[in-house]
Order: C-alpha cells, then sequence, then structure tokens
C-alpha cells in the first residue's frame, strides 16, 4: 500500500466519479483504476461498487475513507516537520524540456538546487511536487490545475511559437493559416492538446489529428511536409534544427506564447525552497502582456488575449 494510492482512493471517494477524479489528479483514467484495484487487493476489501453509469463506496470503503484520510493528513505534517529539520538538503527541481539558462548562478547564493534527471511532461512534473516527490517544477500548468494541486505559480519563461513550413517562403503567417497537431496519446500530450485545442478554437488554426507521437521529432517534420499549411511548432521543438528542405514562419494575428511556471506547494515552508522561489523571480513579461499576444484563458498569467478580425 501506497500513500499515493491512498490519495486517490479518497479522490475518488469524493468525486464518486473515476473520469472526474482522474482529471483532478491529472493521470490517465485507466492507471487510477489500477491503482485503486491494487489498493483493494492489498487491503482485502471492496472499497467501491461500479458499474457503467455510477460509483459508490462499499460499506467497508466508507468506513476506511476517515482512516485514509487521517494517514494523509500524518503523512503531510510528518513531511512538513523532515522538512523544517532538514533546511540544509537540496532543493529538488524538476523540468519538462526548458530550464533558465542561468538557473544554478541565481541560485547558487541562497540553496544547493537538484535538476531531477528525470524530465517528464508538465502534468506528471506538477503532481510529483502536490505529492512531495519534488519541492519545485518548471512546467505549463492552468489556473484550475493549480487550485486543485494546491500550487503556486510564478512566472520564469516564455515562447513565442512559430509555424513550420515546406518551401522557401519564411514571411510571417497569420495564426488562421496555420495547423496545429493534437495526438491521441492524451496521457503523453495532455498539456500540450489542452492549448492546442484552445488555440484552434480562438484563432481559427487548423486542428491537425495524429495519432503517433509526431508533435515533435522526424514525425513532426513528415507532417509538415504532408501537410498543405504551415504546422505550429511545440515547445518541446522550439530549438530543434530544421531540416533543409523546411523553413520557419513568425506567427501573427495574434502571436502566440507558451508560459513556463515555476510552482511549489501552498503548504510549502522551507526556507531554502523559497529563498530559491524568489531567486528565480522574473523582472520582465517576455512579451506575452503585448497587443497582439495571445495565451490560452486558463494561462495563470494571462491577462488579456486580443483576436484580430479575420
Amino acid at each position: 500500500m501506497e500513500l499515493r494510492q491512498l490519495r486517490y482512493f479518497v479522490a475518488v471517494a469524493e468525486e464518486l466519479n473515476f473520469g472526474s477524479a482522474a482529471r483532478h489528479l491529472l493521470i490517465a483514467g485507466p492507471s487510477l483504476s489500477q491503482q485503486i484495484k491494487a489498493l483493494e487487493r492489498d487491503l482485502g476489501v471492496r472499497l467501491f461498487d461500479r458499474d457503467r453509469r455510477s460509483v459508490s463506496l462499499t460499506p467497508a470503503g466508507f468506513a476506511l475513507l476517515a482512516d485514509a484520510r487521517a494517514l494523509l493528513e500524518r503523512a503531510d505534517d510528518l513531511r512538513h516537520r523532515a522538512r523544517r529539520l532538514a533546511g540544509s538538503e537540496p532543493v529538488r527541481l524538476g523540468y519538462v524540456n526548458w530550464l533558465a539558462p542561468d538557473l544554478i548562478a541565481r541560485t547558487a547564493a541562497v540553496a544547493q538546487v537538484h535538476v531531477d534527471a528525470w524530465v517528464a511532461p508538465s502534468h506528471t512534473q506538477a503532481a510529483r511536487v502536490a505529492e512531495g516527490g519534488l519541492d519545485l517544477a518548471i512546467c505549463w500548468l492552468r489556473t484550475g490545475d493549480l487550485e486543485r494541486l494546491r500550487l503556486h505559480a510564478q512566472l520564469i519563461g516564455a515562447d513565442r511559437l512559430y509555424a513550420v513550413a515546406t518551401g522557401r517562403d519564411n514571411t510571417p503567417v497569420p495564426a488562421h493559416e496555420t495547423g496545429v497537431l493534437l495526438d491521441g496519446d492524451a496521457t503523453s500530450w495532455s498539456s500540450w492538446n489542452a492549448y492546442a485545442e484552445e488555440l484552434a478554437d480562438q484563432t481559427g488554426a487548423g486542428a491537425v489529428r495524429i495519432s503517433d507521437g509526431g508533435i515533435t521529432g522526424p514525425a513532426f517534420f513528415d507532417h509538415v511536409r504532408r501537410c498543405r499549411r504551415p504546422i505550429i511548432n511545440s515547445p518541446k521543438g522550439q530549438t530543434t534544427p530544421l531540416p533543409p528542405d523546411l523553413v520557419r514562419r513568425p506567427v501573427i494575428a495574434p502571436e502566440i506564447y507558451w508560459t513556463w511556471s515555476l510552482v511549489w506547494r501552498r503548504s510549502e515552508v522551507r526556507t531554502s525552497v523559497l529563498a530559491v522561489v524568489e531567486a528565480l523571480r522574473a523582472d520582465g513579461h517576455f512579451g506575452i502582456h503585448g497587443p497582439d499576444a495571445w495565451l490560452p484563458e486558463g494561462d495563470p498569467h494571462r491577462r488579456r488575449s486580443r483576436l484580430p478580425e479575420r
């Protein structure tokens, strides 16, 4: 039995809906079901009665719910006490694919920062911070995710996304003349898919559905070659060199931005972690608040997003 399984049990018990609980926990629905089944096997009791229409607590599940909540509270208290006692331990930081170029230099005077070797999607890194596996993460999250995971977010960087096209025309292209890829693997690409769907809906960019992981890498370039319109790159492909038969085209009307947030727990008390947050505080807004800038409505750093007439 693991603490995360107890957290999953409590989440499903509160929602009485596996799909809703999975979205709140930022994990895949099948993974949540498997973890609940594993917990039931370890405990030797069935926690939920479920069919295609409804989910309900069994008598055993109802009886154990209060104990599960109490154990989680005690674990959180223990974790907080340990962090206060271990103020000299390294601050653990995770990321997706972007790191502030001078991160170590900016934080060296206030704490020892250990950059975690596991590079994972935004929703995974955020969940690790919420569960205590990381102290900080640099990722992309929506306001609703921050509320559900009880995290703070601070703007630390931003990428202006561009389009990749065939031919030699590298002039700016209006957003509604571009395409944006959405991958069928919702677990690996949930953050990008949410962003891309809203981008297509609000700007008129064409949604191109794929199922081969071609959001980045050689498969992305193959999709560009097959499409009849420029394709917007993802942040993971921001610095990838282009093949000689493809060109980069700035996207305008509007300019498309992706933000990077530094996230940490709202309950965080360690001086070293909070000092790193302060040391990485950004001075500027990276262009995201310009009159032609676009951010999705759920972006925590969005002030306004004016769309031009098409």
